[in-house]
């Protein structure tokens, strides 16, 4: 029988069936992977106690776009707009690409970044990484590596190699297009599809595979279209980039005189399988200039979840406008980290200040709803109620924040502590 440990903090954020709640010098008792009691007075034997002091004891976070890299969105985000332009694939690049790094060095950047996720309190994670520095993009046999490394450190992840038909490259002349190799991009989607076929519940259950497609401007109407029939037939997410950037909108109306939510719609991806990065450019944001046309009542009808990613918005000079805007027009918010360092206590600050910068509201992004964004609306988006909260029958994915430093100063509320 696996051994049972009962937990004892400060502060520990159970969850009572419906949100979070904060157990004062709480308890927390697991055996092996499953909660067992969330509270006080736990009268039953158990195998060992651990007293983690001053503390938080907290469901683990869960970060939906989690950063599996070494440099993405860091050494693109410090640049002046006249040399910006150069660390973009060029139309020569494109015709002479090739993989930057050898398989045993991507094989160490993995080890090293799902290292950091752990470091950072993330015990869900669905990988994002910077595909520049490959020749096309990520491949089968680098992701069956990934889900030995997950699964070794016991880290959960939702994984599976991204894709796409096209890359954003820079012209001689300094304007952005797109340069395509189709072929390439249904190739990918059918290594994806294997690899969801070979690895979906690897390791006891703590891989899921899902389907990656890379950005909504790089991918065919014919290959959304093929990804959703996959979703469906394999039962799994699909998470895609889009509403990010105004160059994705532009590219968008040039080519199908649609935004990037009336393409999914009428692709029929809108739903609960479909997590969106960022989820930034709407109508209504004031970069658009176009009008607000119901976007959030749309996402929020179909079910289909926003992952934000606070520390990248701010180092692109974007902002969601805003945080309390979506939730409160019923979207789902998931948080994502994107970039390094993959710190998603650090993202929920930037978000939550953010926040109040966009609304000019100090009550705004408010930070128990950032870390209801890092638990709850991560799991809601996985549609996992056994994830992102303590309580008995969820997963045992739990983390000590140590609050005991001179550092930490005084202590109101902790959540607002922690941030």
């Amino acid at each position: 029988m696996p051994t049972i440990t009962k937990l004892t903090g400060a502060f520990v954020i159970g969850f009572d069936g419906e949100d979070h709640v904060i157990y004062p010098n709480g308890e927390v008792v697991y055996q092996g992977n499953s909660i067992l009691f969330v509270g006080h007075g736990y009268d039953q034997p158990v195998d060992q106690t651990v007293d983690a002091g001053q503390a938080i004891i907290s469901p683990g976070f869960i970060d939906l776009d989690a950063l599996s890299d070494i440099d993405h969105a860091i050494l693109d985000t410090w640049n002046p707009p006249h040399l910006d332009g150069g660390l973009q694939w060029s139309e020569r690049y494109f015709q002479q690409r090739r993989d930057v790094f050898t398989p045993e060095e991507e094989i160490f950047k993995r080890r090293y970044a799902l290292t950091q996720l752990i470091l950072n309190g993330i015990t869900t994670a669905m990988s994002i990484a910077a595909e520049t520095y490959k020749g096309w993009c990520e491949s089968y046999a680098e992701f069956a590596a990934v889900v030995d490394i997950a699964g070794e450190l016991g880290l959960r992840m939702y994984l599976g190699p991204s894709y796409r038909a096209g890359i954003n490259v820079v012209r001689s002349d300094g304007s952005r297009t797109v340069l395509w190799e189709e072929a390439l991009g249904e190739q990918g989607l059918d290594d994806a599809i294997r690899f969801v076929q070979d690895f979906d519940g690897a390791h006891d259950g703590l891989i899921r595979g899902c389907l990656l497609p890379c950005r909504i401007e790089t991918v065919t109407p014919a290959l959304l279209r093929r990804t959703q029939t996959a979703a469906a037939e394999l039962g799994c997410h699909i998470r895609l980039h889009a509403l990010q950037s105004l160059v994705e909108l532009r590219l968008l109306r040039q080519w199908y005189d649609k935004t990037p939510l009336e393409l999914l719609q009428e692709m029929e991806m809108l739903g609960p399988r479909l997590l969106i990065p960022h989820g930034i450019y709407i109508g209504g944001h004031s970069d658009t200039g176009e009008p607000y046309r119901g976007e959030l009542a749309l996402l929020a009808d179909t079910g289909t979840s926003i992952i934000h990613c606070p520390l990248t918005s701010v180092r692109y000079g974007h902002a969601l406008d805003s945080f309390d805007r979506y939730r409160a027009a019923g979207v789902n918010l998931a948080l994502g980290t994107d970039s390094f360092p993959p710190d998603l206590i650090r993202g929920m600050d930037y978000g939550n200040n953010i926040a109040k910068l966009v609304t000019g509201d100090k009550s705004a992004g408010s930070a128990a709803d950032y870390f209801r964004a890092a638990t709850l609306g991560g799991a809601q988006a996985l549609g996992r109620d056994d994830l992102g909260r303590l309580a008995p029958g969820a997963k045992a994915d739990i983390i000590i924040i140590d609050l005991s430093k001179l550092r930490t100063g005084p202590i109101d509320d902790p959540i607002r502590t922690l941030l």
